[in-house]
């Protein structure tokens, strides 16, 4: 039992931060943030700009007539990665059903839980980050400049230069599926530490990639702090940090963007009177963070970001609560960072994101794995449309928001008629790839209610 951590006692714990007594019971919580600031106040706390993600969209285009060489997937839309935005009028339906919501709400999806090459989020920050390497590598070597058909890659000198090198990354799995796949690919020789909350079927698709498969018995942290100091011994090889890496945090922002014109095409207004709330699932941050400044970019003080987290996960929301950030692992409070939700079992945060993020993001709330296996099937039954359980942790977020009772609504300036006028999004985030058994297994799942 433990009775103190990091040198007070769970009493003192709870006593400075009461909405620590339900996270440590278990409960699903929500916290929204009194730290939110004005975009322009806001970005003072991170050291990257607007002009650090035209770089990274300009780059992807560069990428886009090799990745529909290489990549069968996007050949059809000339290289480009992305994913579809999409209405869900009945599974919203059937959400303010079960959250017993009465005003009508606007629900949208964003698929990247279908993400060509890698089926998640991932596809986003992680292939950019592997396409970031080959470039800076072939540009090193004087193999490619930037005005070049970068087809180049494909070709016998780049091929035989990038088999010579090596990438790592530690996962919990999206990350690793995304990154060794991409990696293994280009030509790479590509390892993937992955840790106990991996999937099988996720470590056998890498391996039939190619990809070299670490496993480990403990968590994220493990696999990642194993993983790192394995590709520190080595010169030719390049680990990709999904705690602290810029450049994978930037590939991630490209969607902001991508979003904003997506939505001019389907004649969707985001502005004063029309709000805009997205609601995100968050693992080590990266993915969930990058996206929210993307669309902090795109959209400025008009859309406001949550992130979500399995009630046995909850390291963001702690440590942004706390202040402890990075210094703070869920296990040290004796929570177990065990959740059917895979890709979001991580127990210590990015300090990286929540200190460069705290005052961009609006809030944070917790779900109970129970509840994603029962929000799992009602999509499949309103929709027709399978994610896997950590995808579905942003489909309560518009009845966090409509129920709240901490005076955020107030704050915005939220009256009912603004609210009405108001788009919700959830950010879906993988199971586009999930075999038929798998996903069979999820949706007869007996945990919910």
């Amino acid at each position: 039992m433990i009775t103190s951590v990091y040198g007070k006692s769970l009493a003192d714990w709870t006593s400075l931060f009461p909405l620590l007594t339900p996270i440590l019971a278990g409960e699903a919580v929500s916290w929204f943030n009194p730290q939110i600031a004005p975009l322009g106040e806001a970005l003072n706390d991170i050291a990257l700009s607007a002009d650090d993600v035209r770089q990274a969209s300009a780059r992807l285009q560069r990428f886009a007539p090799f990745l529909a060489q290489a990549f069968p997937e996007v050949a059809a839309s000339d290289g480009i990665i992305e994913s579809e935005l999409v209405s869900v009028p009945a599974f919203a339906e059937a959400l303010r059903a079960r959250y017993d919501i009465a005003a009508p709400v606007r629900l949208l999806l964003k698929k990247d839980s279908h993400l060509p090459i890698s089926g998640s989020v991932k596809a986003r920050g992680g292939i950019y980050e592997v396409l970031y390497h080959a470039e800076q590598l072939a540009i090193r070597h004087g193999l490619l400049s930037e005005h070049d058909d970068y087809r180049r890659l494909a070709e016998a000198p780049c091929q035989a230069l990038l088999r010579a090198h090596k990438i790592a990354v530690g996962s919990t799995g999206n990350l690793g599926l995304s990154i060794g796949i991409a990696g293994a690919r280009l030509g790479f020789a590509t390892t993937v530490h992955m840790s106990a909350d991996a999937r099988q079927w996720k470590k056998d698709k890498l391996r039939a990639a190619g990809v070299t498969v670490i496993e480990y018995t403990g968590d994220y942290g493990q696999a990642v702090e194993q993983g790192r100091e394995q590709a520190q011994a080595d010169p030719r090889c390049h680990f990709i940090d999904d705690e602290n890496s810029t450049t994978l945090f930037l590939g991630y922002a490209v969607a902001g963007e991508r979003l904003k014109a997506q939505f001019a095409e389907q004649n969707i207004v985001v502005d004063a009177e029309h709000p805009l709330f997205v609601y995100l699932p968050c693992g080590v941050g990266g993915g969930p963070g990058g996206i929210a400044f993307g669309l902090k970019l795109a959209f400025g003080d008009h859309v406001h970001c949550l992130f979500a987290e399995p009630t046995a996960s909850p390291c963001m929301l702690m440590g942004v609560y706390t202040g402890l950030h990075d210094g703070l692992s869920v296990q040290d409070f004796g929570i177990s960072n065990r959740t059917a939700a895979d890709g979001l079992a991580v127990g210590r945060p990015s300090g990286f994101v929540g200190r460069s993020m705290q005052r961009m993001l609006d809030g944070f709330y917790t779900v109970t794995d129970a509840e994603l296996f029962a929000l799992l099937q009602l999509l499949d039954r309103t929709e027709h449309l399978r994610l896997e359980p950590s995808a579905l942790a942003g489909a309560p977020g518009f009845a966090r928001v409509l129920r709240e009772q901490q005076g955020y609504a107030h704050r915005l300036g939220l009256h009912d008629g603004i609210a009405q006028g108001a788009t919700h999004l959830i950010w879906a985030t993988g199971g586009g790839m999930v075999p038929e058994a798998e996903m069979a297994g999820y949706l007869n799942h007996p945990d919910h209610p």
